[in-house]
């Protein structure tokens, strides 16, 4: 089954708890603190296969979860850091942030790697903490979050070319003919419901890969027929060969097919207007194509290669042409200018204030931010001490300071995430 599209949810591993422990040894009175911090998470990281042609067992993965750190242990030791977790995609698959429509990855070649969710560090033990005005502390950290991400993949397949043109003009007789794919070939619409590989063999000794790409009709770019679901597979084409038929079968009138279909790339966009395209006249063995290839070259001052996907007559011709252009036709970007803002590299981590604050009906002061979060959760409020931290924490971070400014008064309610208490200045 062909699979080229997935959501997933990914949770990076927690880290592990740091513990609290004290020396014990023989004849030594007071021994000082020997808790161990926690192990780091595990992170889900995402690694190109070229065994791979689809992403079907992603299908299957709606939640993925990597592994918790270990906890620290006694005698200052540290918990063992937790295994990572490896996704194997298909080369060709590109790793969006579905909350933001950003690009986290894309994965073209073998064995390149991803890091997707990164697991949270270890919580410190209590030995951690020591200090020359703490001698003895008796409080730890909790382990950090791993992160989450809700993600989507999508898997572009990689060609050198890619057959364009309405459904029927051939495409799949062409791909048949020059390789050794098989699609699936009969006289109505939409038969080739997944795109086909092939590769080429040139007379004259090179190679390319073809991909016949179907489903693209007028309205393509907005979701008619199957052109969403396909035009994706254009982008990493280096060639475009527009398939027509030039007999006009079915009715059609070959250059409003051209326009059409040119018109449907570049809406589309990703670059796709400006990539090398070679026009193919198909099924010139049928009696009607001679005249309407007349009539379309005085249209189109473009090079045009008459074909018969059916007899296979110039074939040869076309092939050399294909590799020509390939050798000398470098990989485009996918995104054009405007379009540069939804790639965002995975290692990058934009600053983020450390906290707001917000007044709700009620009068009470709500305290948030995902950095402040993520403190929050690594602290023990089972433990006064290290409640005592956390306030110290805050009044570091300017917490304090800023409730002064929006007017609170000594007995006003502050809520920060789930701990809730009275401002007394």
């Amino acid at each position: 089954m062909f699979i080229d599209q997935v959501k997933m949810e990914l949770h990076g591993g927690k880290g592990g708890d740091g513990i609290v422990a004290y020396r014990r040894e023989l004849k030594v009175e007071k021994g000082g603190p020997f808790g161990g911090s926690g192990g780091r998470g595990g992170s889900i990281i995402f690694v190109g296969d070229e065994g791979l042609s689809t992403l079907l067992d992603l299908k299957y993965m709606k939640v993925l979860k990597a592994r918790e750190g270990e906890r620290g242990r006694n005698k200052g030791m540290y918990g063992a850091n937790a295994e990572n977790t490896y996704v194997h995609v298909p080369l060709g698959t590109t790793i969006f942030d579905d909350d933001t429509n950003l690009v986290i990855a894309d994965i073209t070649r073998n064995k390149q790697e991803a890091v997707i969710a990164y697991g949270g560090r270890g919580g410190r033990g209590n030995m951690a903490f020591a200090s020359g005005t703490i001698k003895c502390p008796d409080f730890s950290e909790k382990g950090e979050p791993g992160q989450t991400r809700y993600i989507r993949c999508e898997l572009k397949v990689l060609a050198d070319c890619g057959l364009v043109g309405f459904p029927s003009v051939g495409k799949s007789t062409l791909i048949s003919a020059v390789s050794a794919a098989k699609p699936k070939i009969a006289a109505y619409h939409f038969t080739t419901l997944v795109p086909h590989l092939g590769m080429v063999q040139v007379p004259d000794g090179r190679s390319f890969v073809m991909a016949d790409l179907p489903g693209i009709i007028e309205g393509a770019h907005s979701g008619a027929g199957l052109g969403l679901q396909f035009l994706r597979h254009i982008e990493r084409c280096k060639v475009i060969v527009h398939v027509i038929d030039m007999a006009g079968s079915e009715g059609r009138d070959p250059y409003s097919d051209y326009l059409i279909i040119n018109q449907e790339l570049k809406d589309y966009k990703m670059n796709l207007s400006k990539r090398p395209q070679i026009i193919v006249a198909n099924k010139m063995d049928l009696p009607e194509a001679k005249d309407n290839l007349i009539k379309f070259k005085q249209k189109v001052d473009l090079p045009i290669i008459p074909i018969s996907a059916y007899t296979k007559e110039n074939l040869d011709e076309l092939l050399y042409k294909i590799a020509d252009l390939l050798e000398v036709t470098e990989s485009f970007s996918l995104f054009e200018e405007d379009e540069k803002e939804l790639v965002v590299n995975y290692d990058f981590k934009p600053d983020e204030p450390m906290f707001t604050i917000t007044k709700d009906d009620k009068g009470i002061y709500n305290v948030a931010g995902e950095k402040l979060r993520r403190i929050f959760l690594m602290t023990d409020f089972n433990i006064e001490s290290s409640v005592n931290r956390f306030a110290r924490q805050l009044r570091s971070f300017g917490v304090d300071d800023e409730l002064r400014k929006l007017g609170i008064k000594n007995g006003d309610t502050v809520r920060v995430f789930d701990f809730v208490f009275e401002f007394i200045d």
